[in-house]
């Protein structure tokens, strides 16, 4: 072959540098000689190893004599490996052999020597002895280390190595990784060493050499880069897994994307196809459908436009395999004839694409010139993709930017320029994606471009690169890699779940509106790990990811109220079934009316048969999470402010505390009969009373309930059951079945946190107070905190007589005229007591409850204004929540009106502070530089009154 002047100087340069290293190459005949200067005018990957290798170069006459070497491979690399005794020796072999198999490989391609089908077929037979001969090598030596692996039987087992993609169809291209699957027939143990271990445990170590010993670069370069992503569950799954576990691998969790791989699967080996023929039926009904499947040209569609979208971002121009009617499409092509009609038609399930094409042309299922057309174009590129990589070992499909390789590649390929060449590829390009927009069609057509970039953040989600491209260029995130990382690990998590086939198909149609939905939400780095947290937890009960794909206001609710607030995250992935609540967004924003919880309760259990006491606690607990759900997302979408919020909560806890001692009234009365003094009137004779926020209306989302009960059970008193017990024993038994219900934890958690502390004598005190005692330890043994804490309290359940009875001791008590000096002294005292008890001072923070001018300051004014004032000004005492009480307390004169509105707006704002931070599961402190001019005035009016 005569190069080009350009060409042939350079060839020459690299000869003279040859005969300088191995002078024997001066002996070779002119033909010969002449071949050498052509193949290193073209080939720079031929120059180095012939200068590296000098061996090579006496051998290489001999080499080139031989037109088959492939069926020699394998037995020439066993003799020498069975000379090597240890790791270095054996890859310094593999790798010598390679790159002596591939210069002989590229001399032949370059002078046009064979034709395609001889050239792949030699660079896979290489690559099969290749990977064969170095686990058979090591095989036996992890035998001698560890035992041969045996089944149950004692009988001896195989790894078997799946070569897939090109090498599974025996046309592997010049400078390929190779995508193989470990697997190995039966679990069980080896046998022959004095410590035995698990077969599995055997072959991983076994896979592990055999990659080392393959993609470790040494001095002599490396053998192939081994890709094992392809195997079951990806990098986050096993190395090398049973028959048993592929199967159900591919049965419950395989993909689409998984099919089309196995279709060129084939075992390296020949001794080893018995073997892979069970494996092989195994699998044959989850790639080859029995019914003929259209689903496949969508899934193929789609895995076009990731490929499109990938050499725009890569800006790959000129690539031969990925580009329009690149080698890729030709693939597509062929896949979609197999995956739709293999299931039926054998002579589609080739390994090989050519022999595809011949079959699809013998079924008529493509006239006979698109397959002609498709045919020679695959021929035409993979000789050219061959020759490019050959240039200098390099795995690439872009056409050179160089004139000298242009040059290069034009002459080998047998134009006279590179215009001509280029002319040529886009033609061939060009047919080849005619045929494929006929059949296949564009994903674009469907979808608009940014819906196909969700898609692909799902299905390429084993590509890291591609990720961050993704999230970096198209959806312009702050943070690319932790994005990419919580996307990747996401899916990774879900690859080791058993999520079954419909499982799999929901989360596919599922998690590109998922990602949708959240990433044009603005705050999305804030959404994304939660409605990921979420989807996790729910992944493997199916219904409710159906229930998300099917109702689109219900995933847009979600990803909202995700994004706003973790403490609905959190309870939406500890209680999916909320999620019911989420499709009617109407219905959602619009909590139940105020006056309206008890009958919704009261209805909501009535579904429930009374007796069956384990549903109606379960119950319970989600009536009042699917109110708090309603009552978050309401204040989330600014429909409720703050105060209505704390209504909400408040009329929620009361509704409950009623239903609650419905149930344990039941439960109790049904085994002692009732107290014989209610015979003659309405009600129980029972009574919670509330302290704090849920006595002041001003409950939180993570509030407690401080209740105390009473009754006004006389002492003489029985129950009228068949079990009798006195009528006050009865009622503790009460109070203490009311708390086990509200504390018990069930499937759905506890009802409400209950402290009882207040009650008199507190922890020490009885558990249910008589009326009349519970007004005497008031009058006489009560500290004044308590006194404080009677303020904040009001009846939340109880008949009329304990209603008018608990007002009467309340109104009496905090009218009590009360010596100023020591009022004052005793309040103060308690304060300084509760901020060194409950302090935690945080550097820089303001701590909005305990802090100077917080919110307990606020509180201690107002109960402090009470007790002091309420013996002359008895209308004080008629409210229990704080801003009445400071409207009370500016109507009576106590307060101007500049005091009574900063001490309510310093009030409102920090309780609203502590609304938002509970929804964001934050801790209740905020920067000192807020809220300044607020604590400037409470601390004003507290220096006024108590210092």
């Amino acid at each position: 072959m005569q190069l080009p002047p350009k060409l042939e100087a350079h060839a020459e340069h690299q000869y003279q540098q040859l005969l300088q290293q191995t002078p024997e190459v001066s002996e070779w005949s002119p033909e010969l000689t002449q071949q050498l200067k052509a193949v290193l005018g073209f080939s720079q990957f031929v120059a180095d190893t012939l200068l590296r290798d000098s061996a090579l170069c006496l051998q290489l006459p001999t080499l080139l004599s031989e037109a088959q070497r492939a069926e020699h491979y394998r037995p020439r690399l066993q003799a020498l490996l069975s000379e090597c005794h240890d790791e270095t020796g054996g890859q310094r072999v593999l790798r010598q052999f390679r790159n002596r198999e591939m210069v002989v490989i590229a001399w032949r391609d370059f002078l046009s020597q064979w034709s395609l089908d001889q050239s792949l077929a030699h660079l896979s037979q290489l690559a099969e002895a290749l990977i064969f001969e170095t686990y058979q090598w090591q095989y036996a030596i992890c035998c001698r280390e560890w035992g041969t692996p045996c089944n149950a039987a004692g009988e001896a087992q195989p790894m078997l190595i799946i070569g897939m993609g090109k090498l599974g169809g025996k046309e592997l291209n010049f400078s390929s990784d190779i995508d193989l699957i470990f697997t190995y027939p039966e679990n069980g143990e080896t046998q022959g060493t004095r410590r035995s271990i698990a077969n599995a445990q055997f072959f991983t170590r076994l896979g592990q050499r055999i990659i080392k010993m393959l993609d470790q670069q040494t001095f002599d370069g490396f053998c192939y880069r081994v890709d094992m992503r392809l195997r079951p569950f990806g990098e986050s799954g096993p190395l090398v897994m049973s028959y048993a576990a592929l199967e159900d691998y591919y049965q419950e969790q395989g993909r689409d994307w998984e099919r089309y791989a196995m279709v060129k699967a084939r075992v390296m080996g020949c001794e080893m196809y018995s073997q892979y023929q069970e494996l092989r039926q195994m699998l044959r009904p989850f790639v080859f459908r029995r019914y003929i499947d259209f689903s496949a040209i969508q899934s193929l569609r789609r895995m076009k436009s990731m490929i499109k979208s990938e050499v725009r971002r890569r800006g790959l121009s000129n690539n031969i395999k990925l580009g329009a009617g690149g080698i890729r499409e030709v693939e597509f092509i062929a896949q979609v004839f197999q995956l739709i009609r293999g299931g039926r038609e054998p002579a589609l399930r080739h390994r090989g694409l050519l022999d595809t094409l011949q079959a699809i042309g013998e079924l008529q299922l493509l006239g006979e010139p698109e397959v002609q057309q498709l045919t020679e174009a695959y021929r035409f590129l993979r000789r050219l993709e061959n020759l490019l990589q050959a240039l200098a070992d390099k795995q690439t499909q872009t056409l050179p930017d160089k004139a000298d390789d242009q040059l290069r590649l034009a002459v080998a390929m047998g134009f006279a320029s590179w215009q001509l060449l280029l002319d040529e590829v886009q033609l061939q390009m060009s047919r080849v994606h005619a045929v494929f927009s006929d059949l296949i069609g564009e994903e674009e057509d469907e979808e608009d471009n940014l819906a196909a970039h969700f898609h692909e953040l799902w299905d390429m989600a084993n590509h890291p690169d591609m990720i961050t491209l993704i999230v970096e260029q198209e959806l312009a995130q702050a943070d690319p890699a932790g994005v990419a990382a919580t996307l990747m690990q996401f899916k990774q998590d879900l690859d080791k779940r058993t999520l079954g086939p419909r499982g799999r198909e929901v989360l596919n149609r599922l998690m590109p509106k998922v990602y949708q939905a959240i990433f044009v939400h603005p705050d999305a780095e804030f959404g994304l790990a939660r409605v990921l947290t979420l989807l996790r937890s729910i992944a493997t009960r199916t219904t409710y990811l159906e229930l998300l794909d099917e109702h689109p206001a219900a995933l847009t609710q979600l990803v909202r109220l995700c994004t706003a607030s973790p403490m609905i995250s959190e309870q939406l992935a500890r209680y999916p079934i909320l999620l019911d609540e989420l499709i009617d967004p109407q219905h959602l924003y619009n909590p139940i009316a105020l006056d309206a919880y008890k009958t919704e309760l009261r209805d909501f259990l009535a579904r429930i048969p009374e007796d069956d006491m384990e549903q109606q606690m379960e119950a319970l607990r989600q009536f009042k999470q699917i109110c708090i759900l309603k009552i978050a997302a309401a204040d989330i979408a600014d429909v409720l402010p703050v105060m209505k919020v704390s209504d909400h909560l408040t009329y929620l806890a009361e509704a409950i505390v009623e239903a609650v001692i419905h149930q344990a009234w039941l439960q109790v009365s049904a085994k002692y009969g009732e107290p014989t003094h209610l015979s003659e009137r309405d009600g129980k004779g029972f009574a919670v009373v509330g302290y704090g926020k849920v006595g002041g209306w001003e409950l939180g989302y993570n509030s407690d309930l401080d209740i105390v009960f009473l009754h006004d059970c006389p002492v003489d008193v029985y129950t009228d059951g068949v079990k009798e017990i006195d009528g006050r024993q009865f009622y503790l038994r009460l109070a203490q079945r009311v708390i086990h219900i509200f504390s018990t934890r069930t499937a759905s958690g506890i009802l409400y946190e209950v402290d009882t502390r207040l009650r008199p004598s507190g922890a020490s005190g009885l558990l249910v107070s008589p009326v009349d005692a519970f007004e005497e330890y008031q009058r006489q043994d009560a500290w004044t905190w308590e006194h404080q804490a009677l303020v904040r309290a009001r009846m939340i359940y109880g008949d009329t007589p304990l209603q008018q009875a608990f007002a009467a001791t309340r109104h009496a008590i905090l009218s009590l005229p009360r010596d100023e000096a020591t009022l004052k002294q005793q309040v103060v005292e308690m304060r300084q007591k509760m901020r060194d008890h409950l302090g935690g001072k945080k550097p820089g923070r303001f701590m909005l409850k305990q802090d100077s001018g917080g919110i307990t300051d606020i509180e201690f004014l107002a109960q402090y204004l009470v007790l002091r004032y309420s013996h002359d000004k008895p209308k004080l005492t008629r409210w229990s929540d704080n801003v009445r009480i400071f409207e009370s307390l500016l109507n009576e004169g106590v307060l101007d009106e500049s005091q009574a509105q900063a001490l309510t707006q310093a009030y409102t704002s920090m309780r609203d502070q502590i609304h938002h931070r509970n929804l964001l599961n934050q801790d209740a402190d905020v920067s000192e530089s807020k809220f300044v001019a607020e604590r400037d005035w409470v601390t004003r009016v507290w220096a006024q009154w108590l210092l």
